[in-house]
């Protein structure tokens, strides 16, 4: 980003001119027929845009960093809060607030400098879909919502849900996996939660942006079939399901067209086939044009400088005039954007400023549920974990498990509250810092080590470490992978001559656990030399604790892979990544011919064996189906089953239905119908029941916009992962065709 304002720099945040008058009270607008509540946010939008001049209408479609950028003479606009994402100005004289924009995904986030915002931050995006748990997701959202609002925000760039293709892709940590239902589900829930708070969330990036290398270059090419049913289909479904107040339009191209100027993914697909009524923003140096843009579906033009012009300033009000961009179309440029701050009562219930009144302390107990319902138990020969009682030495290595656990990098870092557990590390620009956040592994485990001993190692000396494992009861080696905005990972080994010290320590002492702090999958050649897998992915504010309740089993690991793990590169679509991160500037197509076979259909459709497989998770404790049975009956299939816990102790269960089409006519064998998270005691039971969407059990008609449901036996299965089915059952479906939002 801080590249892109060499395009975009001496350019100076404007100063409206002051109101002759003092803005209204909230008294004297209360007459005013927009503030009337009892109508509807449209009619409320067209009451106010009748008020409103040319000037105030160009005001809200026009979007400012709120950051001073030193050497490219650009001073963030007064009124916007420090090093902040974005501000966009208000109206006053008819009561509209400003818009203040806060970078987030997993809290509120913090531009770099020398007074970064200190807040609590969620796991990463990848461990709450590995939740499998909406609840979860409404809860992490409803938090940082309310620190947002707390901070004096009333907008977050969160809602992340492009899926994962590419699993080098830097950013993949902060969206919600490879399945469209699951990313749908999860992120929808996250929205909602975060706009409780009447603030607005925005769902991003849309759409298509998969890979960080050549983002702002690369052209993605897709059958426009294909796309409606995989990343379409998961904005789709976080759209129906979270009802987000803006969409970010992202960097990349789609068919030659950029996104934020691209009519088929703007007005037809977004605001025409899917009826959203709230307003489009460009992502930070991601608009190209005036008239073009305007017409094909942009609304708000953000982040300058970072753009080569001020698009939507002075050319947008010329090319109105000149009716190059009609009128009519301004019109609903602005009016889209009050619409959403009507429907999320950004007006009826405004922030004041930054109220600094959080709870640090509970909203870490939030973030920490949520970390310890995403970790995910890989791999437990001779029952490991949880750690038993009794030891005499324990060995922790590496990764600075003596002090924190890691986070993510680029725009969506939060900076932890008490400052960085290490100083110093990775890139001194954008998107460095490299920031773990101080939530000791070493101490939650000392507190719960009884009487033993527990040692940490750096991991700096492979063999210094081993020496230390060989005299030592069981070991704890702590892994990690950094990943960031702005770039992709070369390849999904584990860096810093990792896989060699977990290879040296568990030569040594055979009984090694492995906790991994990874952005997604990587590949693990030491795995069958280890005794034990967690992944804790990116564990946020409290993940420390949280690793340490897991390994104890104070709590029972119920986390589910919401990606495949592969087993090399070479099973990838795409074994080498497209695009040169020597040359990002050079433009190049990325051909998605995988189609729709995201993921675990890909590994489904070519046969191929997976590390481990999307949906997998192992537990403390085990389950048993039963009964399973389906149904179809008004245009809707029903799925029941029972589950048990068949084992000593409490766990969380995550039961997943797989439907498979006749003759093999859908892009893979499978996919993701349906799923549900049980709490079960031990011998309880309970019987559940679930709903297909029918969008999930038809192919996408491009001609005529609907789904299309072929008529004949379909095999409906109760699994615990993609490759571990439980029972089967076949349930024969009439031909149905619904429309383009599966009704």
């Amino acid at each position: 980003m801080i590249a892109a304002c060499a395009l975009g720099g001496l350019m100076a945040s404007p100063a409206f001119a002051q109101q002759p008058a003092p803005a209204p009270t909230r008294q004297e607008l209360a007459g005013k027929p927009w503030m009337n509540t009892h109508l509807s946010a449209a009619e409320r939008t067209q009451l106010v845009l009748k008020e409103m001049t040319q000037e105030e209408k160009l005001r809200l479609v026009m979007g400012y960093f709120g950051t001073d950028l030193d050497g490219k003479h650009y001073k963030r606009p007064k009124e916007s809060l420090h090093q902040s994402a974005g501000f966009v100005y208000g109206i006053p004289r008819l009561g509209i607030p400003n818009q203040w924009q806060t970078d987030a995904g997993v809290g509120v986030a913090s531009q770099r400098g020398p007074n970064v915002r200190e807040r609590t931050s969620l796991p990463s995006g990848m461990n709450t879909a590995a939740t499998w748990n909406p609840e979860v997701g409404f809860a992490g959202g409803a938090m940082i919502g309310a620190e947002a609002r707390s901070s004096g925000f009333n907008e977050m760039l969160a809602g992340g849900v492009n899926l994962v293709r590419e699993p080098r892709n830097g950013r993949n940590f902060e969206y919600g996996g490879e399945d469209p239902l699951l990313a749908g589900t999860i992120v929808g829930a996250q929205i909602k939660g975060i706009q409780s708070n009447h603030i607005i969330s925005t769902l991003k990036h849309y759409a298509l942006n998969d890979q960080e290398t050549g983002r702002n270059f690369l052209n993605v090419e897709i059958d426009d079939a294909a796309a409606r049913m995989s990343d379409l289909l998961a904005f789709q479904i976080a759209n129906e399901q979270g009802n987000p107040g803006s969409v970010m339009c992202s960097y990349n191209r789609l068919d030659g067209i950029y996104a934020c100027e691209n009519p088929y993914l703007l007005n037809e697909v977004l605001k025409g086939d899917w009826g959203f009524k709230g307003f489009v923003m460009s992502d930070w140096g991601a608009t190209h044009s005036t008239v073009q843009a305007a017409n094909n579906g942009l609304d708000q033009q953000s982040g300058v400088p970072f753009d080569k012009s001020r698009y939507f300033g002075d050319a947008l009000g010329e090319a109105v005039a000149n009716g190059w961009v009609p009128q009519k179309r301004l019109d609903d440029m602005a009016g889209r954007v009050l619409y959403a701050m009507f429907e999320h009562k950004l007006i009826d219930d405004p922030v004041t400023g930054p109220k600094n009144n959080i709870d640090f302390a509970a909203h870490a107990k939030v973030t920490q549920n949520d970390a310890e319902e995403g970790m995910v138990l890989l791999k437990n020969d001779n029952a490991l974990l949880p750690i038993k009682t009794g030891l005499k030495k324990i060995a922790i290595i590496g990764s600075h498990a003596d002090v924190g656990v890691l986070s993510g990098g680029g725009s969506s870092q939060v900076y932890p509250v008490g400052g960085m557990a290490v100083k110093g590390l990775g890139p001194d620009s954008f998107p460095g810092p490299t920031v773990y956040f101080p939530s000791s592994p070493l101490k939650a485990i000392q507190a719960r080590a009884g009487g033993a001993q527990v040692t940490f190692n750096d991991g700096s000396d492979p063999a210094v470490a081993a020496r230390l494992a060989a005299s030592s009861d069981l070991v704890i080696v702590f892994a990690h992978q950094w990943t960031a905005e702005a770039f992709d990972v070369p390849n999904l080994s584990l860096p810093d001559n990792q896989d060699a010290l977990i290879a040296a320590v568990a030569k040594a002492n055979p009984h090694t656990a492995v906790v991994l702090e990874t952005g997604g999958a990587v590949l693990m050649p030491w795995l069958k030399d280890v005794g034990a897998v967690l992944e804790a992915w990116y564990p946020g504010t409290s993940g420390g604790e949280a690793i340490g309740r897991v390994l104890f089993g104070e709590v029972n690991p119920s986390g589910h892979l919401p990606i495949t793990f592969p087993a090399s590169e070479q099973q990838l679509p795409r074994p080498v990544l497209d695009g040169d991160p020597k040359k990002p500037e050079l433009r190049f197509d990325v051909n998605y011919s995988e189609g729709a076979a995201v993921g675990y259909k890909w590994f489904d459709l070519k046969g191929l064996k997976p590390l481990f497989p999307f949906g997998y998770g192992l537990s403390y404790t085990s389950f048993s189906y039963d009964g399973l049975a389906a149904h179809w009956a008004d245009g809707q299939l029903t799925v029941s089953f029972t589950i048990k816990n068949t084992g000593a102790v409490a766990g969380k269960d995550v039961a997943q239905v797989y439907v498979a089409s006749p003759k093999g006519s859908w892009e893979a064998p499978k996919r993701l119908g349906a799923f549900q998270k049980l709490a079960l005691k031990p011998g309880e039971s309970r019987k559940v029941s679930v709903k297909v969407d029918p969008r999930l059990l038809a192919m996408y008609q491009s001609k005529d916009k609907t789904w299309k449901i072929a008529s004949g036996e379909y095999q409906v299965t109760v699994a615990r992962s993609a490759l571990d089915p439980q029972a089967s059952v076949a349930v024969k479906l009439p031909a149905t065709t619904v429309d383009v939002n599966g009704k």
